[in-house]
């Protein structure tokens, strides 16, 4: 293992600085990692625009923000669903009506392990709608703020995108075959952290290079992305899983996307995530992603099928 760069505790929040003054949007913040990245965000001053579907989850994470961070912070909430594009254009729009300004995008709100194959109103395969294309939708629309603010767009993907089948099924994304719970959230992993290396291949290209797009895992944290919503079996693995050291806290998993957000001079090529066993846990650094990830073809190719599919043309 090579050395963290960061020293032997990895990167951790300490290294963030004072944040007055800075924007950030981030999904899915009722529970988990999301929280973790929320409360630590507010703690250093930043002002906080948080997108949840559930807009009675949103007030209680509010209060429990205030009742920890005190009355000061400046957070608020817009209703989102991710499965629904109509909702997250008008969410996009909301935000933009809102902010001057946008420095970090974070990505972090997911499914997984759907038991049952489902469908967005769109069409396309609940995680793959939820976890991918809802998140290509909102970054497409924020990204003209986010290019003026000199920001970050940040996709918290997962170690699944090595855990399926490694590649994305462009003749049939809504999974009518073959469908597994894992296949399609793994899937859906893969393509959210193939779009960000190749957002910032397109950025390169014609120079754009103040904005930055980063790839993060939070390795094997201890939240309710399973229980929520996993089979019973799966439930039951995470279950015993989380008693043991192959787990970590849920604020550790939040460091990667922290650190995304935040950490000057970054390379935008790297993925970001525990360095510890198996990367599930440990401390916080760069660490290999396999090539598939980064298969240019592949790359282009669903990029091009994404603004096609959610008929949002990137302003690049």
């Amino acid at each position: 293992m090579k050395t963290n760069q960061y020293g032997k505790q990895g990167w951790t929040p300490e290294r963030i600085g004072n944040l007055e003054g800075k924007t950030f949007v981030i999904t899915g913040t009722t529970s988990g990692t999301g929280f973790e990245a929320a409360k630590i965000l507010l703690s250093k001053g930043a002002k906080l625009v948080m997108l949840n579907r559930n807009p009675q989850k949103s007030n209680n994470t509010i209060k429990a923000l205030r009742q920890e961070l005190g009355n000061d912070i400046d957070v608020t909430a817009i209703k989102m669903d991710l499965g629904d594009q109509a909702s997250v254009k008008n969410a996009a729009q909301e935000v933009l009506n809102s902010v001057s300004q946008i420095d970090a995008l974070l990505c972090n709100a997911a499914i997984a392990q759907t038991p049952k194959r489902g469908l967005t109103k769109e069409g396309w395969e609940m995680q793959t709608g939820v976890n991918y294309f809802g998140h290509f939708t909102l970054q497409g629309l924020l990204f003209p703020l986010i290019e003026k603010s000199k920001g970050r767009i940040v996709s918290v993907g997962s170690l699944g995108y090595d855990m399926g089948i490694k590649a994305i099924k462009f003749d049939d994304l809504s999974w009518e075959k073959d469908y597994t719970p894992n296949d399609a959230y793994s899937q859906s992993k893969l393509a959210q952290i193939m779009s960000m290396y190749e957002l910032n291949n397109r950025l390169q290209a014609v120079g754009k290079t103040d904005v930055k797009a980063y790839a993060c895992h939070p390795g094997s944290s201890r939240t309710s992305l399973i229980s929520t919503n996993g089979s019973f079996l799966m439930k039951m693995i995470f279950g015993i899983m989380k008693l043991t050291p192959l787990t970590q806290p849920a604020e550790n998993g939040a460091y990667p996307e922290l650190m995304c957000a935040t950490e000057p001079n970054l390379d935008e090529n790297g993925f970001y995530g525990p360095t510890g066993r198996s990367n599930w846990v440990g401390p916080v650094g760069a660490h290999e992603i396999k090539p598939h990830a980064k298969d240019k073809v592949a790359m282009e190719k669903l990029w091009d099928l994404s603004e096609k599919e959610t008929g949002v043309k990137w302003n690049i």
